[in-house]
């Protein structure tokens, strides 16, 4: 999607960090920007610093939990600025704690958040950017979560891994559909992602401060400056690249876990169990 001015782009969590990244870098290259946010305040505000700017932008208070709600964003990104070709599926949430006791209530708000808020914006999303035939993009953020397993961050991992997937299916299934897609798996950025709790519903189990023995947001204030972020997804958009990464430091991350996976297939190669069984190979799709 080489030529991005005049287009219109949705965020989810689009009020501060890499949302609020993506919508400056956004709007200064020309695109008209809707940003959607659970906090109406700090949405606003950022519209207005656009705006002051000679920019084009909007907002609306959205919660990303909520197929309804991503609705009325779509609806009202539509009423704005009559189209949409561009959505980010941004919004995000960290729970950290072992796969088997996590409480049930944080578990849940991961999944909603961090996996349905993206379901939910591709149902909305997607078939307003197809049916203008203009092409588009999607982007969804995962994490650097969604490509290694981090320790004590078993539901958090799990949601990241799943967007990755879907994400890489969903490149595969609209290849020829002139709808372009990214999965952003950023590292380290100065984002607020580690007081997430402040917004947690009461069906949740209610707001909550980061744990004493949480040091995830002072790791966070020395990351990545979110605006570089912005700028790095617009380029990905613009050159149609679909693995974003922000820490080329941390390939070795990668490269490691792949070398797993190859002596997993080595082992295969050479258990007893699957010693002369035919197979048909290959995979449905």
């Amino acid at each position: 999607m080489k030529d991005v001015s005049g287009k219109v782009a949705f965020i989810t969590g689009g009020a501060s960090g890499m949302g609020l990244g993506m919508a400056r870098s956004f709007a200064a290259a020309g695109m008209k920007v809707m940003i959607g946010d659970i906090e109406l305040e700090p949405a606003q505000k950022a519209v207005d610093e656009l705006k002051a700017k000679g920019l084009e932008a909007a907002c609306v208070q959205v919660d990303v939990s909520s197929m309804e709600s991503m609705q009325a964003a779509a609806d009202k990104t539509i009423a704005t600025f009559g189209k949409v070709h561009v959505i980010s599926n941004n919004a995000g949430v960290a729970v950290g704690g072992y796969s088997e006791s996590c409480s049930m209530r944080n578990w849940k708000w991961v999944m909603d958040v961090n996996l349905w808020g993206v379901i939910y914006g591709l149902q909305a999303f997607v078939p307003l950017i197809a049916s203008h035939g203009e092409g588009g993009h999607v982007i969804s953020t995962a994490s650097m979560a969604g490509m290694v397993g981090l320790r004590g961050a078993g539901p958090y991992n799990a949601t990241k891994f799943a967007v990755v997937g879907m994400m890489e299916t969903f490149a595969a299934d609209h290849r020829k559909d002139n709808i372009g897609a990214s999965v952003l798996c950023p590292g380290i950025v100065a984002t607020n992602i580690g007081h997430s709790g402040r917004n947690r519903p009461d069906e949740y189990g209610g707001a909550v401060a980061p744990s004493a023995k949480d040091n995830t947001a002072e790791m966070l204030a020395q990351g990545l400056n979110a605006d570089v972020v912005g700028d790095l997804v617009l380029e990905a958009v613009q050159e149609d690249q679909f693995y974003i990464f922000t820490d080329p430091g941390l390939k070795h991350l990668v490269e490691t876990r792949c070398k797993r996976i190859m002596a997993g297939y080595d082992w295969a190669s050479n258990c007893n169990a699957l010693d002369g069984v035919e197979q048909i190979g290959g995979l449905p799709g």
